[in-house]
This record gives structure tokens, C-alpha cells and sequence, in this order.
């Protein structure tokens, strides 16, 4: 059985903080990467950060330095550190297997067929 829940999305102003979790009850994270996505309106979903099975992180540029994501088996999470206007969307978890190709990067049409999505958690920064 899979169930991903996100949750600590809210409304923050610019400069200020906010904790992502994900929450999964599987009991089989360990074997799967996890990931970050996010989507704003109109704008297609993109990468945030990912984690693998040994810890290895992965950060999209528009992000690093600011944002930190870390993960204890069926937990995730992500802390987002002096947001901007632009990261305003609807955040999204994911666990997925790890690929040849992408390793525990893929683009979000890959995770679809890799593994499994979370319901999403909504962030605005104004």
C-alpha cells in the first residue's frame, strides 16, 4: 500500500522560512529515491531536490544554498530557507526507483512511471 502525504505548506512574505514534510506509510522508502517537485500555475512541474537510498542530495540551481532536503526512511522533508516570490507553487513528494540514466534525478514525466506522487501542498511567497 502506498500513501505519500505532504504537509507544512502555507503563506509565508519573501526572506522568511517554511518546512515541507512528506509522510510515507508504506514501510518501503529505504528502497526508493525521494524527491521534491513543485508547479506553479501555468508552468509545467520541475525538479526541486531529490535524495537517494545512501543520502546523496541533489538540488535544482534556483534553489541551493537556500533550500535543504533530508529524509529518515518513511519520512521526508524539505526546509526552505529565505524564499522568493518565485517559489510560490504547489509542492509535490515523490519516491521512485532509482534509473540508470537519471539515477535519482529523473524529470517529473519519468517519476509517473518510476514510482508514486504525493497529493501536493500549496506555498505562497508574496
Amino acid at each position: 500500500h502506498v500513501q505519500l502525504v505532504e504537509s507544512g505548506g502555507g503563506s509565508v512574505q519573501a526572506g522568511e522560512s517554511l518546512p515541507l514534510s512528506c509522510s510515507d506509510s508504506s514501510g518501503t522508502a529505504s528502497d526508493y529515491c525521494m524527491g521534491w517537485f513543485r508547479q506553479a500555475p501555468g508552468k509545467e512541474r520541475e525538479a526541486v531536490a531529490d535524495i537517494d537510498m545512501y543520502g546523496t542530495r541533489n538540488y535544482a540551481d534556483s534553489v541551493k544554498g537556500r533550500f535543504t532536503i533530508s529524509r529518515d526512511n518513511g519520512k521526508m522533508y524539505l526546509q526552505m530557507n529565505s524564499l522568493k516570490p518565485e517559489d510560490t507553487a504547489m509542492y509535490y513528494c515523490a519516491k521512485y526507483a532509482r534509473d540508470i540514466e537519471f539515477e535519482c534525478s529523473p524529470p517529473p514525466s519519468v517519476v509517473t512511471d518510476l514510482g508514486y506522487w504525493g497529493q501536493g501542498t500549496q506555498v505562497t511567497v508574496s
